[in-house]
């Protein structure tokens, strides 16, 4: 084994000659013979009644083979989307679930709703064709403000007052007693703007039906075609589980917003076989925009107690979430289990109460974005511990320092469930304060205050839970499903290895980094390494890729595969070396009897396997292991991200100057995708701070933020040179002591460069700080 390709090793990433040349096979790029175009009619108004549906001209227009409505999935007993979390409101009451047709029947909820589905010898000729479908609206008046949700028109019979749930967590009495007794209380109202996801490749689907065998095959743009395969069989009735294949090949990003079952995906597979073809969709960004899972949205009101030391007494906070038109797979889980359980923070907290009421309105459903319910948790414990030590007089991380969870009081129970194993604060933060020179700061601001700017800087102490996660313990808190994953590590006679895992990659670098943990295992030269993915044929179990789990789940269980393998190559090498079991010894790929120079290499060990030979009786033939690992503890990356701003007053443009990231992920397998995981997250944190939020008409319910000509990503221009370094402390809930990289940079930096602006400004303002907004509050100084 070359030791450099193997854990700890900044590995060149071996995906990326085939992306950057060209040669990714994505679903746009698929096709098969025969194969036919969808087109989806989408409603106009954010919330109307469908009195009829005339479909006669549009049928006989050229091209078209066939229209279908809700109607007809209904009369094949197509069953709607689900959402795939309980949650129990304050009385003990399941949450309101309201049907989600994948077709308009009687009514539209957003704009942007199915309503027909036209199949055609041509894209153009199936968008020719739907724009001569009739449809009778009577519109009605819409709600799209979380905030206006519960005295808007009624969305759903099912959910009165258009509440999906009321739900709490934590204790109500203690913390009013903390409240009673406290020196100081900060209170903020806070909002977390609504983002539309945005990854480079948009959902795309190809589905097929095989007459001849009954089976159907989806190749679409799923992080997780498992789950996938799982609710499209047992839930939506597309076709029994071993009749349904599914396939998500190279997918361009997907930032959360591809875990999810679309109407669009299972409209095009149901209808394959209707029409007896292959048929092809794929969304324009516009599509996209409209009907991809958004993520945030957050209205909350947050009080925090301390006492006349600075410390925390008890925090409470009442956050409205909305849940768009209709629920998401995973969405009721977002703003409570994913959301509330992260309040306590770094902090020594004695006590949290959260309270959280989840709305419909007539928008695009809400769901997972990156970090999902913990970048919004971290927004509002860090927004108040900067407002707190402001309105204190006291250096906002010497307030948190104080406050921080020591480093040896682990396993540490938090107030809201969660056991965090291992983390030292205080080290991040002073790694992160050294990074930026947090010391030299007032020098800097006194220097653009001489050029007529103001400076601030601001702090974000993180923590997520991640490793998503044990069964056990979600099962209890409602999840539908169990989130282990499943690994095969397969020999080839000639000593090559597969490994066929259930975590799918979309930008990760799972290629690269499980092919350096099978190498690191079994000693066997990376190059020699394939990682399989995606094809539910060839991966028989898997549930995905989302919550940064990949390494810690998904990785765990190759390694206990690859465990496995170790094993029987030692009852192998024993048998052919005639010694036992107990006295082979592996080292790096070599297999040698303890105390001799008698060895064999995992090669010879693969080949006999497969040609055996002389082979041990008791032994079947072969070198492939499968093994499955369902987590003992969610794990909790941490660390503290600083970010520098300088504003122009005259123009409110703010420039981020600096920025600091001291993350604790645990172990590393490959400090250079962490170190671009973490560059990625920051700039997607910063979108979200800076430019970023989807904005509908308060009256006609449509999407204002439908291009990017309305709705502004960050660019390079927009972002500084990161610094980035880490700190380690191993977890110890899995066997290879990591954490996960993927969401920390999305989930502090909002917080640490809004503390950063506010800090410079002297007054709060909300997500996202446009230049308009900016200027505003500097003029009004």
């Amino acid at each position: 084994m070359s030791v450099e390709n193997g854990i700890g090793a900044s590995v060149v990433r071996k995906e990326d000659q085939r992306f950057i040349t060209g040669n990714g096979n994505y679903l746009d790029d698929i096709n098969k013979a025969g194969q036919c175009y969808g087109y989806f009619l989408r409603s106009p108004h954010a919330f109307a009644k469908i009195n009829s549906i005339d479909l006669t001209a549009a049928k006989a227009a050229p091209g078209v083979v066939d229209i279908f409505t809700g109607a007809d999935m209904a009369a094949d007993a197509v069953g709607g989307l689900i959402c795939g979390w309980g949650i129990s409101n304050k009385d003990g009451t399941p949450h309101a679930a309201p049907p989600h047709p994948c077709l308009a029947t009687d009514s539209v909820k957003h704009v942007g709703d199915q309503v027909a589905f036209v199949v055609a010898e041509s894209l153009q000729a199936a968008k020719d064709a739907a724009e001569l479908i009739e449809v009778d609206y009577e519109e009605l008046q819409s709600v799209t403000d979380v905030r206006k949700a519960a005295s808007g028109a009624q969305i759903h019979p099912e959910a009165p007052g258009n509440q999906c749930y009321d739900w709490e967590l934590g204790d109500k009495e203690a913390v009013d007693a903390a409240f009673a007794n406290a020196a100081h209380i900060t209170k903020m109202d806070l909002i977390n703007n609504r983002l539309a996801p945005n990854p480079m490749e948009p959902r795309a689907a190809l589905g097929e039906y095989d007459r001849g065998t009954g089976e159907y095959t989806l190749y679409t743009t799923s992080q997780n075609p498992h789950v996938a395969r799982l609710i499209l069989s047992a839930f939506v009735n597309i076709a029994p589980e071993n009749k349904l294949r599914v396939i998500a090949p190279d997918v361009g990003g997907g930032f959360g917003s591809k875990i999810f079952v679309y109407a669009e995906e299972t409209t095009t597979i149901w209808a394959s076989k209707r029409v007896g073809r292959p048929i092809k969709w794929t969304a324009d960004r516009s599509e996209a925009f409209l009907t991809d899972a958004h993520g945030r949205d957050h209205a909350t009101h947050a009080e925090m107690a301390f006492d006349a030391d600075g410390n925390i007494l008890g925090f409470r906070v009442s956050t409205l979430a909305n849940m768009g038109a209709y629920l998401s797979t995973f969405a009721s889980a977002v703003p409570t289990y994913l959301y509330a359980t992260l309040l306590n923070g770094q902090y020594k907290m004695p006590c949290i109460y959260a309270e959280v009421q989840a709305m419909f309105t007539n928008t695009t459903p809400v769901d997972a974005y990156r970090g999902a319910g913990r970048p919004e948790a971290t927004y509002v414990v860090e927004r108040m511990m900067e407002r707190a030590a402001r309105d204190m007089n006291m250096d906002p991380t010497e307030l948190r320092m104080k406050n921080f969870i020591a480093p040896d009081a682990y396993p540490y129970e938090t107030p809201v469930i969660m056991t965090y194993d291992s983390g030292d604060y205080p080290q991040t933060m002073n790694l992160a304060k050294d990074m930026i020179d947090y010391a030299g700061f007032q020098a800097r601001k006194a220097e653009s205050a001489s050029r007529g700017k103001l400076r601030g800087i601001g702090s974000a102490a993180y923590i997520e839970a991640c490793g998503i996660a044990p069964s056990a313990a979600v099962g209890s808190l409602g999840a539908g499903v169990g989130l282990w994953e499943s690994a095969e590590v397969r020999f080839n006679p000639t000593g090559s290895v597969t490994v066929f895992t259930g975590s799918h990659s979309h930008g990760q670098g799972h290629e690269t980094t499980f092919a350096q943990l099978v190498a690191d295992k079994l000693g066997v030269p990376y190059e020699s390494i394939e990682v399989v993915h995606g094809d539910t044929t060839k991966v028989p179990f898997g549930m995905g890729t989302y919550g940064s789990r990949s390494l810690a789940v998904g990785g765990s269980a190759i390694v206990k595969a690859a465990d496995k393998i170790v094993d029987k190559a030692k009852k192998i090498a024993a048998h052919l070396m005639e010694a036992s079991a107990d006295d082979i010894e592996h080292n790096q790929g070599v297999y040698s009897i303890a105390g001799t120079d008698k060895q064999m290499t995992i090669g010879e060990l693969a080949f006999a396997a497969y040609v055996p030979h002389n082979y041990p009786e008791d032994l079947e033939p072969g070198l492939a292991e499968n093994a499955f690992y369902d987590p003992l503890n969610f794990t909790f990356p941490a660390g503290t991200h600083i970010a520098e701003v300088e504003i122009d007053p005259a123009t409110g443009i703010v420039e981020v100057v600096d920025w600091a990231a001291a993350d604790d992920f645990g172990n590393v397998i490959n400090p250079m995708i962490v170190e671009g995981q973490v560059h990625g997250g920051v700039a997607q944190g910063i979108g979200q701070a800076l430019l970023e939020g989807v904005v509908y008409d308060d009256d006609s319910g449509q999407l204002l933020t439908g291009s990017y000509m309305d709705y502004c990503m960050p660019r390079a221009d927009n972002l500084p040179n990161f610094k980035v370094e880490a700190t380690n402390t191993p977890c110890p809930s899995n066997p290879l002591g990591v954490k996960g990289c993927g969401e920390a940079g999305a989930i502090a930096a909002p917080a640490a460069l809004m503390n950063a602006i506010t800090d410079a400004l002297g007054k709060e303002i909300d997500m996202p700080a446009t230049p308009e907004k900016v200027w505003r509050a500097a003029q009004s100084a």
